[in-house]
């Protein structure tokens, strides 16, 4: 029997990946702060080692700058010491077989001042979201943000070039730009968050130019066929909404098709709960989008095999099963069972919870 098409290579733009199931961005908590958020630790290489099965690993979020950070002990990719702390974990899993993107983010106003050196979060517009943020002193309202200026937006668009630029230094095999999960791109083009009058405001295109100028930035550092976007249409994470999302990303997916970047990466639903979320067409999506349509939101192996056989996705990302099974694609490819991730240990520090999850053979 001819083996089913989610576990055969394929090229995601300009990435060889030996097989069609990635491994979604899933933040852990688990960088070194004090150090100035820098990765590389042994638990770090460890941890994104023993998951070098999947096609291509989606890095957990890594800031663009001090003032994106949005949880404690999250990596970076801004600085010098950030880079040197990614190359044993990118190098780790280019010598598994894998390849590996960085996810680079910018949270925008879901933060707090604990976690950003005491700076006012940044947003669009200055409408505080309800949403809690996690601090050294525990849980805390985010506070009202900082609307920011024209020449600060220019400003941020700098800050993912250097992020991208910073990520093959570091030997990544292209970016990932974190447009989902109202974060601050899905905080411009969604209109309750975006309440400007200027170029980045109003209009379906004013508010879609900050995400299209991220990407016609990381593109021109790096080419359009090593940058990839996550997106999340209809999701309500961090207090976001808009009116009509399916004019919204419908525009902005024709503007990325002609982009001709490698692969847009949709939450289809809510993030982490129902995938029947109307307002957005996922199915226009997929064929308006000639690059790799990499689907995400609660699949299990039978629905992955299927989007992938019958072209609804041409690969498929898995979040939390990751997490509990390091092996997953030979679990996925036996149809072996899988363990059961303990969200008790996703952001605690140390290796419980995060190297410890048994491969097949051991559990065996």
């Amino acid at each position: 029997m001819t083996a089913h098409k989610l576990f055969q290579s394929t090229r995601i733009g300009d990435i060889e990946v030996a097989n069609r199931i990635v491994m979604a961005p899933l933040t852990r908590s688990r960088a070194d702060e004090p150090a100035g958020d820098v990765p590389g630790s042994a638990m770090n290489i460890e941890y994104y080692r023993q998951r070098s099965n999947a096609g291509l690993i989606i890095s957990e979020g890594t800031q663009v700058s001090p003032v994106g950070k949005g949880y404690m002990a999250t990596p970076g990719i801004y600085s010098d010491a950030q880079v040197e702390g990614w190359k044993p974990i990118t190098r780790a899993v280019h010598e598994a077989g894998s390849k590996i993107v960085a996810q680079i983010w910018h949270v925008g106003r879901v933060t707090h001042p604990g976690l950003i050196g005491g700076a006012q979060p940044v947003a669009p517009s200055a409408v505080k979201p309800n949403v809690i943020a996690y601090t050294r002193d525990g849980k805390v309202e985010a506070p009202q943000p900082r609307e920011l200026s024209i020449e600060d937006i220019r400003q941020v668009v700098s800050e993912y070039r250097r992020g991208a630029a910073n990520a093959i230094r570091a030997g990544f095999d292209g970016v990932e730009i974190h447009g989902a999960n109202g974060y601050l791109i899905d905080q411009f083009l969604r209109n309750g968050a975006n309440k400007r009058t200027d170029e980045y405001g109003g209009s379906i295109e004013n508010r879609a130019r900050f995400a299209l100028e991220v990407v016609d930035a990381v593109i021109a550092e790096i080419g359009a066929g090593r940058v990839g976007i996550r997106l999340s249409p209809v999701t309500p994470a961090n207090d976001l909404s808009d009116t009509d999302p399916q004019a919204v990303f419908g525009y902005l997916v024709e503007q990325l098709n002609a982009r001709g970047i490698a692969f847009i990466h949709f939450i289809e639903g809510a993030t982490g709960g129902p995938r029947d979320v109307p307002g957005f067409d996922f199915a226009w999506a997929r064929k308006a989008f000639k690059g790799t349509y990499i689907a995400n939101n609660g699949y299990n192996r039978d629905m992955a095999i299927d989007a992938v056989e019958s072209g609804r996705a041409d690969a498929v990302a898995f979040g939390r099963l990751y997490i509990a099974n390091p092996d997953l694609v030979q679990r996925l490819k036996l149809n072996a069972p899988l363990n059961v991730p303990n969200p008790q240990t996703f952001y605690t520090p140390g290796p419980v919870g995060y190297i410890d999850y048994p491969a097949l053979e051991k559990a065996a």
